[in-house]
């Protein structure tokens, strides 16, 4: 029987980045104190990083703490204590309690109805792989949501999905302050 090793993954220094990514952590350095691990990994692709950020601050219809929401559900349906944390820190910064946050991450916001369809809507996409049931789609629209919405919560979804993804392979060590777990 073959046993196979476990890889062990690690977070590139600043030398050990191409000279775009050494700009784009500089970047990061300066606006947020210090290169999250999760960046600084993408940083190993000439392209990821610049494109990830890309996405991740791209135009949207939705505010940031719409977008907040998004990314605590799906984090937390994905499983991805790194984004769970990161958001957290996030999610309060755009006026969140630690209980909303809590409960958002549960798959409700029984403090906004707004807020609240659109957990529910996201935590049925997540956790339907994208066939989120009709009762759902409809409380969105009712809460006043548009179809332009719709699209950026795919969008931010997508982009929660590759960090949750790249995370659950990588196992990076998390350098946020841990999340509660639910």
């Amino acid at each position: 029987m073959t046993t196979v090793e476990t890889r062990t993954f690690s977070v590139p220094t600043r030398d050990e980045v191409s000279t775009t990514n050494q700009s784009i952590f500089d970047s990061l350095q300066k606006g947020l104190g210090f290169v999250p691990n999760l960046y600084a990994y993408f940083g190993k692709n000439e392209t990821a990083l610049s494109d990830y950020l890309t996405l991740q601050n791209r135009k949207s219809t939705l505010r940031p703490k719409e977008r907040e929401v998004i990314n605590l559900v799906t984090s937390q349906i994905n499983g991805c204590r790194y984004c769970q944390s990161a958001h957290t820190v996030l999610g309060k910064m755009h006026g969140f309690t630690e209980e909303q946050i809590l409960e958002i991450r549960g798959g409700k916001a029984s403090f906004n109805e707004k807020l609240n369809a659109l957990t529910k809507l996201t935590a049925s996409i997540v956790g339907n792989r994208g066939q989120a049931s009709q009762n759902t789609v409809e409380a969105f629209f009712d809460a006043g949501y548009s179809e332009a919405n719709l699209i950026d919560v795919i969008m931010v979804i997508g982009d929660k999905i590759i960090s949750n993804y790249l995370h659950a392979i990588t196992q990076l060590p998390i350098d946020f302050p841990l999340a509660k777990e639910l």
